[in-house]
């Protein structure tokens, strides 16, 4: 149901054919909410030097303020859907920007490393109660060709977010403004979050959530213990020399992950609504799907996380350069997508997903040599890293499609939901292992060694990501579809690459 055009712009909850006049606000706030996250998620990557400085924080340090932020986010992806579904779609998507913002300002304030990965911990969290929101929302106000330009609208902006967060975390960290540092990197959300409050307070239509929706509290509970099992002996298993309970932890985790499984089976044939659509863990392809998903974007953040230290701690570039150096890769990764979104993927089916990973083999293997030049130069490394770029992109692009076209119109929403949280915590783990990587060659001092070990790490997981895409459908799922405009489905939003 649309909600009616009314003259006191404030929300209502008066439903008609008519569609609301200021439902391009509610697209404006969707999107300025999204982009706080894309900044967030690699705004930090260049602020390790001088959270060093600062907070005198190591490389485990390092690696929970960016990694964590991606563990809880995606952790609490569904449950945050789940909950603007039963609590009302606003409603969720003001309390999650609230206490975005707010966390923020915790972040720029933090007094030490502990409580800075703490308050990051807390923002990953609010940004997984907000970003659920986003597409319901807009699917509630639009419909038809509208809903098509709105999700035309949405890539490229959210594109564009990807590519400035290292470029800005440069630019104000290195500006050194009024002396905050890399706290300016989190204060920078302050007015960009206060600005879509307002907007979204006043011109979001109130809706009434379905109460009868449940909220399955245990398989919640499951999913971020498996997730944190997992991520903390990955990030400091390198640090202590990976002592026993390291493996326990692992071993654990892949134990609760199971134990979720089992729990959403018996949640359903109790006829209550588990977390995640049932039927989604009886399709190969999509479980199959779901790791190509955290090997793919594993390997992908943990590269531009290398790449980033590597300039600024290896090279000794300041955070601007640093921020700089990240742009190659990054018009690449959007040169790819443009041309595999726009007619590669239609024309090529599956095989998109298969070119792409090639495509990146080949630019990590030019960035291999570019790093033994005798005299390097920023220069250096821009052929490699636009190259890997442009394969990445090719199979960003596509990649959910082809997932999504293994799950029943239903289920799309779910399916999605899900997508994006492996993605979020694959991006996480990715963080941990490459970090661990880089960092045990980097306390030799031989930086380019460690970039070397992780480029072999990123080759493998590509070797093994390029034979799942064999198991997936031969066709993607059409662009509408993905977004479940085609069918009534649980929304969820697909999250955004960074």
């Amino acid at each position: 149901m649309e909600v009616s055009n009314v003259r006191d712009p404030s929300p209502t909850t008066v439903e008609s054919t008519e569609p609301y006049r200021w439902r391009w606000l509610i697209l404006v706030a969707m999107i300025v909410a999204e982009i706080m996250d894309l900044l967030d998620a690699s705004i930090v990557n260049v602020a390790g030097p001088d959270l060093e400085k600062s907070l005198g924080a190591g490389s485990v340090g390092l690696q929970w303020v960016i990694g964590g932020y991606a563990l809880t986010l995606g952790a609490g992806l569904v449950l945050g859907g789940r909950l603007g579904d039963r609590y009302g779609r606003r409603r969720m998507f003001l309390l999650g920007l609230t206490a975005f913002t707010a966390a923020s300002l915790l972040c720029a304030s933090a007094p030490s490393i502990g409580s800075l990965i703490a308050f990051r911990l807390l923002q990953g969290t609010a940004g997984a109660m907000l970003l659920p929101q986003g597409l319901g929302l807009l699917r509630e106000n639009f419909s038809g060709p509208e809903l098509t330009k709105v999700f035309a609208i949405f890539g490229p902006v959210l594109g564009l977010g990807g590519i400035i967060g290292p470029v800005l975390g440069g630019f104000l960290i290195e500006g050194d403004f009024f002396g905050l540092g890399w706290r300016s990197v989190f204060l920078v959300n302050l007015p960009i979050g206060i600005a879509a409050l307002i907007v979204a307070a006043k011109f979001v239509p109130r809706k009434q959530g379905d109460r009868t929706v449940r909220v399955d509290v245990v398989g919640a509970g499951l999913v971020v213990a498996s997730c944190a099992l997992l991520v903390l002996p990955l990030n400091q298993g390198q640090e202590d020399g990976w002592p026993l309970w390291t493996w326990l932890c692992m071993a654990t985790s892949a134990i609760g992950f199971a134990l979720f499984a089992v729990q959403q089976r018996r949640t359903a044939a109790a006829g209550r609504e588990p977390l995640v659509a049932l039927g989604l863990l009886r399709k190969p392809a999509f479980t199959v799907g779901l790791g190509g998903i955290a090997l793919f974007f594993g390997g992908l953040i943990g590269t531009q996380l290398v790449l980033t230290l590597f300039l600024q701690i290896g090279q000794h570039f300041t955070a601007g350069e640093a921020g700089l150096g990240n742009l190659p890769l990054a018009v690449g990764t959007a040169i790819g997508g443009a041309v595999s979104g726009a007619f590669l993927a239609d024309k090529i089916g599956r095989k998109v997903l298969q070119i792409g990973p090639l495509v990146q083999l080949v630019g990590a293997t030019v960035l291999w040599f570019e790093l033994d030049a005798r005299s390097f130069s920023m220069g250096d490394i821009v052929p490699g890293a636009a190259l890997a770029g442009v394969g990445a992109g090719m199979v960003i692009a596509a990649l959910f499609s082809f997932i999504l076209a293994a799950v029943d119109d239903d289920e799309i929403g779910s399916a999605s939901g899900v997508l994006s949280a492996v993605q979020a915590v694959g991006g996480s783990v990715g963080v941990a292992i490459f970090g661990s990587v880089f960092f045990a060659q980097a306390k030799t001092g031989d930086f380019t060694g460690g970039f070397h070990r992780a480029l072999i790490v990123q080759a493998c997981l590509l070797m093994t990501f390029l034979a799942i895409t064999f198991l997936l459908p031969k066709q993607g799922r059409p662009d509408g579809e993905q977004h479940g405009t085609t069918a009534e489905a649980p929304t969820h939003t697909q999250h955004a690459a960074a």
